[in-house]
């Protein structure tokens, strides 16, 4: 079956999908069972349209109307914990991979100016001025350095707790400014992502020129799993946007920008919650100077590999919706 048949043969299917969600969305009254119905077959074209590589924008659409109607169906029963456990353990890494495209761009806008501006502040610690003031770079020289004003050495349990609350606003004020800048046809959203990227890997080829590699790293190894990879989720939230404004397909440019505000609101909300974890860790433990060097490093290696493993594997749909698809597929 080509796609153009496959989009023939079910199109007014998922038209009744689109408008029972629409209507959902509105009243609290709605026909549940023929949601549900509908919901699981859209799944079965979804992963066969998934399994015979059909074009993007046949996916994306299913991927859209899947994801509003599970929200649907299971906040119909979910609350508190119950709903709260379903969103960390499958919501959000379910669209962080529905959106691995545009994952990989912010990565790349990220990783690739981090890697050049601390190769280039490496060679030239003198780069760093081109970015930062003086009185900021002896700052940080000051925060990394071994005297009695550094990270640790002088801090209480109440400077832990205010700590925490600056991390918790500064990285939640990062990772809005990444998604929100967004609405700017994407444009503001790989800004952030591209000059959070330079000025954080500009800072940490000083600091290692300078001769603090060992408290530098020791110190950003463990939260920069949650707090980096949150950056990049943000500004691939904040590309979803963009791209719905550029290219709004059969909608229109504001109907399409609002479809992809709830879509990727889910991974905002993972966003959150990785930088609220990234706030603790960072206050508490990361500025700890008690705590071996080593032991860091074997705890920082652990927190990249979960992170990543939880993302790539939490919350994968059952083998039983691929075998449907497949059977479908053979009927076809």
């Amino acid at each position: 079956m080509t796609p153009i048949d496959f989009e023939a043969a079910y199109a007014p299917l998922w038209a009744e999908l689109e408008a029972v969600v629409r209507v959902a969305e509105t009243r609290r009254k709605f026909d549940g069972a023929r949601l549900a119905t509908l919901y699981r077959r859209v799944c079965e074209h979804l992963a066969l349209a998934q399994a015979r590589a059909y074009p993007i924008h046949l996916t994306q659409r299913l991927e859209g109307l899947t994801q509003s109607a599970h929200r649907l169906i299971y906040r119909q029963h979910d609350y508190g914990l119950a709903r709260f456990a379903r969103l960390a353990l499958v919501d959000f890494p379910e669209a962080v991979r529905a959106h691995r495209g545009y994952l990989l761009v912010s990565a790349l806008m990220f990783v690739l100016p981090l890697l050049a501006a601390g190769w280039a502040a490496y060679r030239d610690p003198g780069f760093i001025l081109h970015l930062l003031d003086a009185s900021a770079v002896r700052q940080f020289d000051s925060m990394y350095g071994d005297g009695a004003e550094s990270l640790g050495r002088t801090r209480n349990a109440s400077d832990d707790w205010q700590m925490f609350g600056f991390y918790v606003m500064h990285n939640i004020g990062i990772g809005f400014r990444c998604f929100a800048a967004g609405i700017f046809a994407g444009v503001g959203s790989a800004a952030v992502v591209v000059f959070n990227g330079v000025q954080i890997g500009a800072v940490g080829g000083y600091l290692i020129a300078s001769g603090h590699a060992g408290n530098f790293c020791s110190f950003v190894v463990t939260h920069s799993a949650f707090e980096l990879t949150a950056i990049v989720l943000a500004g691939a939230a904040g590309l979803r946007l963009g791209y719905s404004w550029v290219a709004p397909g059969r909608h229109t440019r504001l109907e399409a920008l609002r479809l992809a505000a709830r879509h990727a609101v889910v991974i905002v909300y993972g966003v959150i919650g990785l930088l609220l974890i990234a706030a603790a860790v960072e206050a508490f433990w990361s500025s700890a100077r008690w705590i071996a060097p080593a032991v860091k490093y074997g705890v920082g290696g652990a927190c990249w590999a979960l992170v990543l493993a939880y993302l790539g594997w939490q919350g994968r749909p059952r083998a039983a919706a691929a075998a449907v698809a497949k059977a479908d597929e053979h009927a076809g």
